[in-house]
């Protein structure tokens, strides 16, 4: 049956970090950690800031490509557990909401978007940041690597469209990285960059981007225009 156009339910699908929230600080400090306890040089935090978004095994994968599987496992293994010592000392725990965001999620809202996350956090991290944001209450689904492949695979934003109805024409994927720009293709949906997270724009551009957003604020009109 086709839905009349009152039905039509547009989506908006945010990257977390990097996007919604600032932490590279924090995924910088347990990297280097995990490697340094098993031993290996642990990489400069620019090609970490690279392999933000990426699913963790993944991420240690690109980061240490020389290295086996089993090393892979054990070093994502490692960072769970530094990130998860860090999460429990407020004082480590480092991912701010980029500086008007909750304001860019409320006018989508009160545009009509309906709001929800694909991430390579895992559904316990991510919970943990919307919590400690205040702004659960904004997304109607969330998708992490708990149950996807790592971007750019489309899983996450395939599922985000089915869970709540919405065709890849009315959706939307918002994030900092190629990853997502790349994953929003593959599902045939928009893809919008954001110039705040941790690549430049012109790589979102070249990566296809339909368009970049250069601070939060700008979110809600891009989308209505685009």
């Amino acid at each position: 049956m086709t839905l009349a156009m009152s039905d039509r339910v547009r989506l908006a699908i945010f990257d977390c970090d990097g996007t919604l929230v600032d932490s590279q600080a924090n995924i910088c400090r347990a990297m280097e950690e995990a490697f340094a306890r098993h031993g290996v040089e642990p990489p400069p935090r620019a090609a970490i800031r690279r392999i933000v978004g990426l699913s963790l095994v993944e991420a240690v994968r690109t980061l240490s490509p020389e290295r086996d599987d089993a090393l892979h496992r054990r070093l994502a293994g490692e960072y769970k557990q530094i990130f998860r010592a860090m999460r429990a000392d407020a004082r480590l725990d480092d991912e701010p909401l980029f500086a008007g965001m909750a304001d860019a999620l409320d006018g989508l809202r009160d545009r009509g978007w309906v709001l929800g996350v694909a991430t390579g956090k895992s559904d316990r991290g991510l919970a943990h940041v919307l919590a400690a944001h205040g702004i659960a209450d904004r997304f109607a689904t969330l998708q992490t690597a708990d149950r996807h492949p790592s971007k750019p695979d489309p899983a996450m934003a395939v599922a985000a469209m089915a869970e709540i109805g919405a065709a890849p024409g009315d959706c939307v994927m918002i994030g900092d990285t190629s990853f997502d720009m790349a994953m929003g293709r593959a599902a045939g949906v928009r893809a919008v960059g954001v110039a705040w997270g941790y690549y430049a724009a012109s790589e979102l551009i070249a990566a296809g981007a339909d368009m970049v957003a250069t601070e939060p604020s700008a979110l809600p009109h891009l989308l209505e225009a685009g």
